[in-house]
């Protein structure tokens, strides 16, 4: 799963009750008209921003207050900031610079139940869902598609940024308890939305060699692209790390629940990892 965290700086989550067509905001009559979605996903994806459809765990009616959170995931200035509109037509008017809202220090729990654009993501996301929200009531939200479907359930961890795959198959709970710690989870961990997938699958090679598990430890020093070559040096605890990774296709797969057609996906190998040498050497 490593390196398949799909790139996300600032996010746009829009609750919206009730059930989901395939695309939650243009095909989901009871929460949302179709013209104020499409409008509302334009001006968002314009701003440089991933829109996501959230609401509670379980199935509930539309409601008729919107509440909305813009999240900043740029390391070093992460923030979740909360709102809320009597009506769809208001989220049009909602200010996407950040400087609205109020700013909370809790975790947003997002976890893939888009049954419409997976069944699979339905089936094991809901359940983790209900799961963490029995002990994170208020952080916890089903979302719409995340992508990485063929890793249901799916789950992401704002404002950070954090993606997790396969997580019916953890403690997801747990994993929560740990990004509210400020660690993560290697086994599980797909990679962080902030960074490039080649630097995501060096992170997880660097961690499995050390053991590190702090969200905000190994940032990247350099990155050296030769394809099919990366050369990543990392800011290691005892050192800077060199990774050398190679991009190659996998062999055919079948990347969601519904899909009959087997197709190949982006993967990194590892050639090295060394400990980076200094200029004296």
């Amino acid at each position: 799963m490593e390196g398949t965290g799909s790139r996300g700086l600032r996010w746009l989550l829009v609750e919206l009750s009730g059930p989901w067509g395939h695309s939650a905001f243009l095909e989901s009559p009871l929460a949302i008209d179709a013209h104020i979605g499409r409008a509302l996903v334009r001006r968002a994806e314009g701003a440089g921003m991933r829109i996501v459809a959230i609401r509670r765990s379980g199935r509930r009616l539309a409601e008729h207050r919107y509440r909305w959170a813009i999240a900043d995931s740029t390391p070093g200035s992460e923030s979740v900031h909360w709102g809320e509109v009597d009506t769809a037509e208001e989220l049009l008017g909602i200010p996407l610079d950040g400087s609205t809202g109020i700013a909370s220090a809790d975790p947003l729990v997002a976890v893939c139940a888009h049954g419409k654009h997976d069944q699979c993501c339905a089936v094991r996301g809901r359940a983790v869902a209900a799961t963490i929200a029995e002990r994170y009531p208020e952080w916890t939200w089903e979302c719409s598609h995340l992508g990485g479907d063929r890793f249901a359930a799916t789950m992401l961890l704002l404002p950070h940024g954090l993606y997790y795959g396969r997580v019916d198959s953890a403690e997801p709970a747990e994993l929560v308890r740990l990004y509210a710690d400020g660690r993560l989870d290697e086994r599980y961990f797909r990679g962080r939305s902030s960074l490039p997938n080649t630097v995501q699958a060096a992170q997880h090679h660097a961690r499995l060699l050390t053991g590190e598990d702090r969200i905000d430890a190994l940032a990247p020093l350099s990155i050296v692209e030769s394809p099919p070559e990366t050369t990543i040096v990392l800011d290691g605890a005892d050192g800077p790390i060199e990774v050398r990774l190679a991009e190659e296709l996998s062999a055919p797969i079948l990347t969601t629940c519904a899909a009959r057609v087997a197709g190949q996906v982006r993967q990194w190998r590892l050639l090295s990892i060394t400990p980076a040498r200094s200029g004296s050497d």
